[in-house]
């Protein structure tokens, strides 16, 4: 009888637990959540993210129409990009968290209707300051949308499925990443600059429906803490930074005005990321911004390195290969976008199958080929960029590259999240992506740096480096494809670095199966994590 009034005490509290736990809204209609297809969460996460991930560039092959329109300076049209992806890349670690404290799906629908609502003012600005304003907004949005991306698909996806989910995820990150050039130049010949945002609307508005009917509510009954004083020190020191990186180049990476310097800068932003790490330390037991033991996993720490790299040299080859088929070659807008489009293609076929192979293979066997490839491909664009060569010459490289990329992007994913506790895939997504929006940045930055070096080693005058037409004049030519060709070697010698720490990698290892292949619901999530 004892036994018996036993099972039944612990059988009422099992009950009465899960109903205190739906009660408080930790799991909401469960027997629909078991309906709902991961394949179609994904699509909802993808679209958002090429929407967001394409903002990062697509504005770049727009600037002399955006110039002409808004009447910006040369400064006003750097912050048009600049902006978006500063903001974007110093509040991703605040925004993981937010996802952990408040749930992935509540804060990824906030953070996509801010974006696109930020994307329809952007299209109908009139002056530069307004430009500037709306696409720091665009990256606030971005911000708080993206972590939460990688945070879900880590929740709807059984590990089996993971590693496909991640190559897919990957593939569309990716293909946004270097086809925002194409989509922009066929947007700005066939409409107006203008649609290059308004674009956004209806995609963000599909978007939205998808998050609010598909994608499911998962929450955890500890919410952690903000920590906003490590936010604020976080978002401080990698403003600094990037602010330095990206307006070196202009005050000679020299004084800015009195006795503020780009040297004062970049330090000031060091020391406060190093009182951030300090005040990070002091909070390892009360739920940190960062924590810790994401690091001691060398699967995560050093696949975040390498989708930093990865970024680096995707975004530093767009710069030199934009400026080259526009100014040198003096293609339009819109061809230049279709010459770019090869590497891409190749790159959405290449990533679903690395994502998938990466659990058999390992990180080593992919991300060290890949990387090679991913180099050599930007070689011999380097080597075949002339200034009488052909639109064709370069898609030689680009399919190469595209091959390099797509072995890449989707395993470092993977890879970065297959170790994380469930109760971290959010904080965790957002540093991923902090790292990789860092890489991106600190690419544009350096290659744009390198570029206008070369350019007055080279005796390009200022105002034909400024010049957004064809240069007429073929010893500037000259000049400006030997500038082009030492900013993608720069991005070649980033990746032979990145190819080297990849054998760092540890070893392959399968993933345990789970009790079910069927997609996990937010029951089985929450029980997982409790």
């Amino acid at each position: 009888m004892s036994r018996f009034r036993a099972r039944l005490r612990r059988s009422c509290w099992k009950h009465l637990t899960r109903l205190r736990t739906r009660g408080r809204g930790m799991v909401t209609d469960a027997p629909r959540t078991r309906q709902r297809n991961p394949w179609l969460v994904l699509t909802v996460l993808c679209t958002s993210s090429f929407m967001t991930l394409l903002d990062t560039t697509i504005v770049t092959i727009a600037i002399p129409e955006m110039a002409a329109g808004l009447g910006a300076s040369l400064d006003d049209i750097l912050w048009f990009a600049n902006a978006y992806m500063l903001v974007f890349a110093a509040l991703l670690l605040l925004s993981g968290r937010l996802g952990d404290r408040f749930g992935a799906q509540r804060v990824f629908a906030t953070g996509l209707t801010v974006f696109t609502l930020a994307s329809v003012v952007c299209g109908l600005v009139d002056t530069p300051g307004q430009m500037i304003a709306a696409r720091a907004v665009q990256g606030l949005g971005a911000a708080v949308m993206m972590p939460q991306t990688l945070a879900l698909i880590s929740a709807v996806f059984p590990a089996e499925r993971r590693g496909a989910a991640f190559g897919v995820w990957s593939a569309v990150a990716g293909l946004a990443t270097v086809a925002g050039p194409t989509l922009g130049g066929a947007l700005v010949s066939g409409l107006d600059w203008r649609w290059i945002f308004f674009i956004n609307l209806p995609i963000g508005a599909a978007a939205l429906l998808g998050a609010i009917v598909v994608v499911p509510d998962i929450r955890r009954e500890q919410r952690p803490s903000l920590d906003l004083t490590g936010a604020v020190l976080a978002t401080a020191g990698l403003s600094l930074i990037v602010y330095g990186l990206i307006e070196g180049e202009r005050y000679d990476w020299g004084t800015i005005e009195s006795f503020l310097s780009i040297p004062l800068v970049l330090a000031l932003g060091v020391v406060l990321l190093g009182v951030f790490a300090l005040h990070q330390r002091t909070r390892q037991g009360q739920r940190p911004l960062v924590p810790f033991e994401l690091f001691r996993s060398r699967g995560f720490t050093i696949s975040a390195l390498l989708g930093a790299m990865l970024l680096f040299g995707s975004i530093g080859v767009l710069l030199p290969l934009t400026l080259y088929l526009q100014s040198v070659l003096g293609v339009s807008a819109g061809e230049a976008g279709l010459a770019l489009v090869p590497g891409p293609l190749i790159s959405m076929v290449v990533a679903p199958l690395a994502g998938n192979a990466v659990g058999k293979l390992g990180g080593r066997k992919l991300l060290i080929p890949g990387m090679l490839i991913f180099g050599a491909g930007i070689a011999l664009i380097a080597v075949m960029a002339k200034p009488d060569s052909d639109v064709w010459a370069i898609v030689p490289g680009q399919l190469v590259f595209g091959v390099g990329m797509g072995l890449v992007f989707a395993p470092t994913s993977t890879l970065a999240m297959q170790e994380i506790p469930p109760q971290l895939t959010g904080v965790a997504s957002g540093m991923f992506t902090t790292f990789r929006q860092i890489g991106a940045v600190v690419g544009g930055a350096a290659v744009g740096a390198l570029l206008q070096n070369r350019l007055a080693a080279e005796g390009v005058p200022e105002e034909v480096r400024q010049q957004a037409g064809r240069l007429t004049d073929s010893v500037y030519a000259e000049g400006l494809t030997d500038a082009v060709r030492y900013g993608l070697f720069l991005t070649v010698a980033v990746a032979v670095v990145a190819a080297a720490l990849a054998m760092f990698l540890p070893p392959a290892r399968r993933p345990e199966p789970e009790l079910s292949a069927q997609p996990r619901t937010e029951s089985d999530v929450v029980q997982a994590r409790d």
